[in-house]
């Protein structure tokens, strides 16, 4: 039972983090992967309002449950279970959100971002394969 109480608060944070990528994170990848359309990002992105939210209490309760634990531990002086592995989680969970977060609030920027982003992979990859002046003609 106290080993489950001890990574509780990761596994909080994670479905959090999961939830909230939902409207904007994963499908963004998903298009950037070339394994789906605009679709499924503008379906996604009708329920921005529940999953960010979402994501943001996720987190936040998984870092309470990892924290309350960790007093917890101290004060019975007893060793946490999964603590580092946790908190590790909780961390990515909580750059995840954060990463939701910036895209949902401020669109124009991201876009600006990845464009420039866009923009410095066709640079590299032109560099990469030159083609010879005349040779279409």
């Amino acid at each position: 039972m106290h080993r489950l109480r001890g990574i509780l608060g990761g596994f909080a944070g994670a479905a959090g983090a999961v939830v909230s990528s939902l409207c904007c994170l994963l499908p963004l990848l998903v298009i950037l992967l070339g394994l789906g359309s605009g679709a499924f990002m503008a379906t996604t992105m009708k329920y921005t309002a529940v999953f960010v939210p979402f994501g943001i209490l996720s987190v936040a309760a998984g870092f309470y449950l990892h924290f309350r634990e960790r007093v917890r531990c101290a004060r019975d002086g007893c060793r946490m279970a999964g603590g580092r592995w946790n908190l590790a989680l909780l961390t990515l969970s909580a750059a995840v959100v954060a990463v939701t977060l910036f895209l949902t609030l401020f669109p124009v920027l991201a876009s600006d971002l990845l464009t420039w982003a866009m923009a410095g992979q066709e640079k590299a990859s032109s560099h990469q394969m030159e083609i010879p002046r005349g040779a279409g003609r």
